[in-house]
């Protein structure tokens, strides 16, 4: 086994109850970066006391902003709604994002309780089969949990208007959205078939509030299993810790 290959350990290289190797760098990972650029949802885990809550939820992923010189993700929440309780009493969170495709395929053994899911119109499209039963493998290999803090940004404040309007951009899709609701065989609803299809409507309302995630650990997963840690640490901290600067994992 090369030096390299030490350094550079394949992505199933320790046990997934292990955080003991975390692969260092002054940036997020390359991977890490696309999945979070392509993915179109992710989904939020908040805790209060008890249980674990999770929200599925449109975000807004920037290397950096004119507040933050880190990486951030940009949510928006229902001031009242059960996440945002839970924000307040407890801001440490988890992300999951990935770029599979979820589809669930049918099984060998025809289940006769199961509903389609996409409806039974996008079966019969020649296009729409493909694109359900292409080889996930082929369009991603990773997902990618994210820990942090979520912090509740000041209303009203320019930082929260920046946010916002960065937001809106990232979550209209007009045109794209319609097409694949057409193709899929989904009812098309008139007042989200203008504009920016409804996405205002979850972040520019007056009472929304703009929540932001520094990303700076977490771990990447392949789809056979295998685990690899990584944690953000600028070159001036890792200076300080005698590590030198390291870029993915190697000095």
């Amino acid at each position: 086994m090369t030096m390299t290959e030490v350094q550079q350990p394949p992505l199933n290289w320790e046990a997934s109850a292990t955080a003991t190797h975390p692969q260092i760098s002054s940036s997020l990972p390359p991977e890490v970066e696309t999945c979070l650029k392509n993915a179109r949802f992710l989904h939020l885990a908040t805790c209060d006391a008890l249980y674990p809550h999770v929200s599925l939820m449109n975000y807004t992923y920037l290397p950096s902003t004119p507040y933050d010189p880190n990486p951030v993700i940009i949510m928006t929440t229902n001031p009242s709604s059960k996440k945002t309780l839970n924000l307040i009493n407890n801001p440490r969170v988890s992300l999951l994002v990935h770029d599979w495709v979820s589809h669930r395929p049918p099984t060998r053994v025809p289940d006769p309780t199961r509903e389609s899911s996409p409806p039974p119109q996008a079966t019969r499209s020649s296009l729409a089969s493909l694109l359900l039963n292409i080889n996930t493998s082929a369009l991603s290999s990773i997902s990618a949990t994210i820990n942090g803090t979520a912090r509740m940004v000041e209303q009203g404040s320019q930082e929260e208007a920046w946010c916002k309007e960065r937001h809106l951009e990232n979550n209209t899709f007009g045109d794209q959205v319609r097409e694949e609701q057409g193709l899929f065989g989904a009812a098309q609803n008139p007042s989200s078939t203008e504009g920016d299809g409804g996405a205002s409507c979850f972040i520019e309302g007056e009472e929304v509030r703009v929540m932001l995630v520094g990303v700076r650990e977490g771990r990447i997963a392949d789809w056979k299993g295998g685990v690899k840690d990584w944690i953000i640490v600028p070159p001036e901290e890792q200076e300080e810790r005698g590590r030198g600067v390291m870029v993915n994992g190697v000095s």
